[in-house]
This record gives C-alpha cells, structure tokens and sequence, in this order.
C-alpha cells in the first residue's frame, strides 16, 4: 500500500514538473496584461497629456455614476443573455440530433456546421448586412408580399441574430460532443419500459448532458459579451455595446485610464455572470 501510494506521489510530482514551464508561462502571459489594465485604470486622463500616472478610483466611480454607461453595459447583457438562450434552444436539438446519426450524412451535416467557422466572422456579418438592409433581401420579401418593407439594419434582433449565427457552431459541437458520451443503451431501457421519447430525453439525457450544455451556454455568454464586430456592423452607431465602446475609448478618444476600467469591468461582470450560472445547476449534475 505504501508502495502504491509512494509510486502516485511520484507520478504527480513527475507530472506537475512537466507541467509548470508551460503553466506558468500562461499565468504570466495572462496576469501581465491585466495587471497592465489594472495600473492604467488607477491613472488619470487629461487631454494634453493623455495619462497622467497616480492612484484615483475616479474611473470607476464615472462608469458607475453616469446612467449612459450603465445603459451599455445592461445592453451588453441582455443581447449576450439572450444570444445565449437562442443558442441553446437551437443548439441542444441540433446537437442531440447529431450524436446520433449513424447513417454516411452524419458527416456532411457536420461539415455544414464547421464550414462557416472557416470565413470570418467580419464577412459573415457583411452577408448579414446585405440580408438585413433597407432593399435586401428580406425587405424585398416582405414588401413584395405586405406591401411594407421590414428593415432590421441597426436593430437589437440583427445583432442577436449576427451573434447567433457565429456561436451557434461552437455551442452545437461542444454539446453533441457530451451527448455522445452518453450510453444510447439508457435510452434504449427507457423506451423498453414505456417512456414516450419526449420524456426519455428529459428524465435520461437532459440530466447528463446537462454539465456539457452548461459549458456551452458559458463559453456563448462570454463570447457575446464580449462581441465587437457584430455590434459594430449590424447595430451601427447608435447601438451601443461595451466592445465596440471600449475600443472607441481606448483608439478615437484616446482616454487609456477610463478604456481599462471599463475593460476591468467587463472582465469582471462577465466572470461573475459566469459564476452565478453554475447555482443553476443541480449540485449533483455539477462535473
């Protein structure tokens, strides 16, 4: 027993050596800059000199006090909530759909889902602008059959549904890659003692797929808090989100110290959006 437990200690210390170059290369490579971020935030702006070095909380509290940035910031998580939300209820059916396919169009339908992982995602939102104009392709739908067109262009719903369509791969992939793990031989129990197919997914996959599909409702949340070229080119200016802010802060108004509180607070309120979503699951279903 000793031996055994001597041969383990081994193999962990052996393990942690081959893996502490590597992690501590990703602490610093990620600590650096949000140390960076943290110390230009305590700064000042002042529009001759553009930095100037001391230690106010002065950033933080304008962010907090002025109702506008406040508005972006409710903006960002209600278009990044509700991104979510579309892409699981997209996804999940997609996904469990997917895992099991066993016929030979498994993998065309796989295909069909990563392909557009392979243009970028600035194109994809060109195609949606076109699609959405005043005169594309939906404006000409509809008013060829209401008599009124239908302009989403610079609208809540063109963002969320821009949003959409660049998680929704990567939602579908990290689910249907759960729900494979998941022994078909359950639901074949199931349906053997009489559970309709509705409540076999319920009562046998939901529950175990649930960690996985958790994993991607948060990688999709964080994605679209932090989304800047679909807010940009689907919302347009007056639509504002905290990407697209952030960067006019930083690039156009030159104002370093506010741009990295406001990088700071996003970080943040999206790490504790993240946090909260996991007392939403289930203690026993919790990886």
């Amino acid at each position: 027993m000793a031996a055994a437990v001597s041969r383990e200690t081994r193999q962990g210390a052996a393990a942690a050596t081959f893996l502490a170059p590597a992690t501590l290369i990703v602490l610093v490579m990620l600590m650096a800059p949000l140390l960076l971020l943290l110390r230009f935030s305590l700064n000042r702006y002042d529009r001759t000199e553009l930095m100037i070095e001391t230690v106010t909380g002065a950033n933080y509290l304008r962010f907090i006090s002025d109702p506008f940035y406040l508005g972006v910031l409710r903006t960002t998580l209600i278009v990044a909530s509700v991104s979510t939300i579309l892409c699981l209820l997209l996804g999940v059916p997609l996904a469990y759909r997917l895992a099991r396919m066993q016929s030979r169009w498994k993998t065309v339908c796989m295909l069909g889902l990563v392909l557009p992982l392979f243009i970028g995602g600035t194109v994809r939102m060109v195609g949606w602008m076109i699609l959405f104009a005043h005169g594309g392709v939906i404006d000409g739908i509809t008013r060829l059959f209401t008599g009124h067109g239908m302009e989403l262009m610079y609208t809540s719903t063109a963002v969320i549904a821009g949003i959409v369509s660049i998680n929704l791969p990567f939602v579908v992939l990290t689910i249907q890659s759960t729900m494979e793990t998941i022994d078909t031989r359950l639901e074949e129990a199931a349906g053997s003692l009489g559970a309709p197919p509705a409540r076999m997914f319920w009562r046998i996959v939901w529950p175990l797929a649930l960690p996985g599909t958790a994993t991607a409702g948060i990688l999709c949340f964080i994605l679209a808090m932090n989304a800047y070229a679909t807010p940009y080119l689907l919302g347009g200016p007056r639509f504002q989100m905290m990407a697209p802010l952030l960067y006019w802060e930083f690039s156009t108004n030159n104002n370093w110290p506010f741009a990295s509180a406001m990088a700071l607070l996003l970080m943040t309120t999206t790490l504790v959006m993240t946090a909260c979503a996991n007392f939403v699951i289930p203690a026993r279903y919790r990886p």
